[in-house]
């Protein structure tokens, strides 16, 4: 039997104000120096940043499992190392279009200039810390900004190993990285950046805007939720069983985007749910002893998502443990539990579990998962298992979610589509051209050709010359008129 060897969990440094403040001068003065930057200049940032995270995958994956306990490298390297590589060809290949300016048809000659915002920061996650730090720092780039990364205070190993990295291969006026604790994290918030993207709670990232705006500094959240499942009768049940087991499961639960709990037809209820334990099984034929699993990144985690489970289960919530082996506080590891006849009033009904816990709901009419994912805050995700038929049409117009994948976990964001939630889930998003439209801004640029100016009447004795109230009050009736008759009234 393996077993864990937690060492102990290095103490974040403070990074002083006065530090982050000097930062963002830095990132200002080049930006105001260099002006646009060029497609060529931006290729170039973009390849420095990919080639340092490539350069250190071995160091970032050693640091990562250390500063989990335990999370396979090839984890590691697949998800937040070459799950970056896409994205940075997709950039590279249409940055140059995107940035053309876009003339506009109309009466005057007019276009829209692709103008950078400046310096950008950038709020990682601890569940994929270099992914979430990385990838919008990709966009920002893309779209000529520099860019201040925060990284989380939970991977302190990690971070040390990333900033040295990043360092390796930009500069601190192109890019650069702060470590440092919570405190380093709320001042961050609070810098007059030209813009910040958050990933984590719906909690912090009320208090990252609330920070951000007394300094009118907009906003990107990336934030999570419970994304539900829904089995449709028609589905196979066995295919939807095995995606949703492994989905659940990546990274020990501890994404985003893994499905919180599932809707199956009543008459499929104890099929899909024998079928569901037998996939976790197949997955982790054991759990705490197992190389493959991954630990809960903290014990704060470790007790909460534990916490959920006790709850749930003292009101009355049927558990069923995968793997037949008890929590282990020395690994911070839950074995995969599901959970049935789980009562309203129970914290998991409503709070995100970021870990390996599933709920199953019986239902007897579409109507029924429907109107309970309606009535509860939009999450980041939400997916359907079974045909694209009439119930998937009603899915899609009688929901709200970030983004929605059909038979199967995942794939939205994993394909060249703008990515981001909606409400609680968040607000913006990036990925491909989206990102680099959220970290531009948009200016129109237009030029008078005509013999008079826009004001010309508009301004003094003209406006009380009867012709022009006459023709203004025609308008408005001719306006009124045409409505009324396109509306049958």
């Amino acid at each position: 039997m393996s077993t864990v060897v937690r060492t102990t969990t290095p103490t974040p440094q403070h990074v002083s104000r006065q530090e982050l403040d000097r930062l963002v001068a830095v990132q200002r003065a080049a930006f105001r120096a260099e002006g646009d930057p060029t497609a060529e200049v931006r290729r170039h940032r973009i390849d420095r940043l990919i080639l340092a995270v490539l350069d250190a995958a071995d160091d970032i994956a050693a640091a990562l499992a250390e500063d989990y306990g335990r999370r396979p490298g090839t984890l590691t390297k697949a998800t937040e190392i070459l799950g970056l590589l896409e994205e940075a060809r997709t950039l590279r290949q249409g940055l140059e279009e995107w940035m053309k300016p876009l003339p506009l048809d109309g009466p005057v000659p007019a276009f829209i200039q692709h103008k950078p915002l400046g310096a950008v920061g950038v709020v990682t996650a601890w569940n994929f810390p270099i992914t979430l730090a990385v990838h919008p720092a990709l966009d920002a780039l893309a779209a000529g900004n520099r860019v201040i990364m925060k990284f989380t205070d939970v991977h302190v190993r990690t971070g040390e190993v990333f900033a040295r990295a990043v360092a390796k291969y930009l500069g601190e006026d192109e890019v650069a990285v702060v470590c440092g604790d919570i405190r380093t994290a709320q001042e961050f918030s609070d810098l007059p950046l030209d813009k910040i993207i958050f990933t984590g709670s719906p909690a912090v990232g009320r208090l990252v805007a609330a920070a951000a705006g007394a300094n009118l500094v907009p906003v990107t959240l990336e934030l999570g939720g419970k994304n539900p499942v829904v089995v449709a009768p028609d589905a196979d049940l066995d295919m939807a069983a095995h995606r949703i087991a492994s989905t659940r499961m990546l990274n020990g639960g501890q994404v985003c985007l893994c499905p919180d709990y599932v809707f199956v037809p009543r008459q499929h209820l104890e099929e899909f749910t024998a079928s569901l334990q037998a996939e976790l099984a197949g997955l982790f034929p054991t759990y705490v002893d197992n190389p493959a699993a991954v630990s809960m990144a903290n014990e704060r985690n470790f007790d909460r998502v534990l916490g959920l489970i006790e709850d749930a289960a003292a009101k009355g919530a049927r558990k069923i443990t995968a793997v037949a082996e008890e929590p282990s506080r020395d690994a911070l590891l839950i074995p995969p539990t599901l959970l049935l006849d789980v009562p309203a009033d129970a914290r998991i009904m409503s709070e995100e579990v970021f870990g390996p816990v599933l709920s199953i709901h019986p239902y007897d009419d579409i109507a029924e998962p429907l109107g309970h994912i309606a009535d509860h805050p939009a999450p980041l995700a939400a997916y359907w298992y079974g045909e694209h038929a009439d119930g998937f049409n009603r899915f899609l117009d009688n929901t709200t979610s970030g983004g929605v994948t059909r038979n199967d976990g995942l794939l939205h964001y994993l394909i060249d589509a703008p990515f981001g939630g909606v409400g609680n889930s968040g607000s913006g998003a990036y990925g491909g051209k989206a990102g680099f439209d959220e970290f531009t801004h948009r200016r129109t640029v237009a030029a008078q050709t005509g013999p008079r100016g826009v004001t010309d009447d508009m301004v003094g004795s003209v406006l009380l010359a009867g012709e022009m109230q006459f023709g203004i009050d025609q308008a408005i009736s001719g306006a009124a008129a045409e409505i009324r008759e396109r509306l049958g009234m």
